[in-house]
């Protein structure tokens, strides 16, 4: 099975300042498990949106898909209390 592109939004670089590395560092390994896998068990798609949100530890990744071109974005991470707020 071909490996999915991941495109990481530019505004992500700035949701991801201030998250200490420990846990920047197994965000980054479950964005790059999206590659092989962009609908894992736990992954839970957003009710009223075309976005997916996968969890690790305190921080959600939400992401979208685009199954036709093979592509997982990263539109936004975040702490659990603040990443849904607009």
């Amino acid at each position: 099975m071909d490996k999915y592109e991941l495109v990481v939004k530019p505004s992500v670089q700035k949701d991801v300042r201030g998250i200490p590395p420990k846990d920047l560092r197994r965000i980054l390994e479950r964005m790059e498990a999206l590659r092989d896998e962009p609908r894992p068990a736990n992954g839970v798609k957003l009710s009223g949106q075309e976005a997916y949100r996968i969890r690790q530890g305190n921080y959600r990744i939400i992401y979208e898909l685009d199954d036709t071109k093979r592509i997982v974005t990263i539109a936004k991470i975040g702490h659990r209390r603040e990443v849904y707020r607009k």
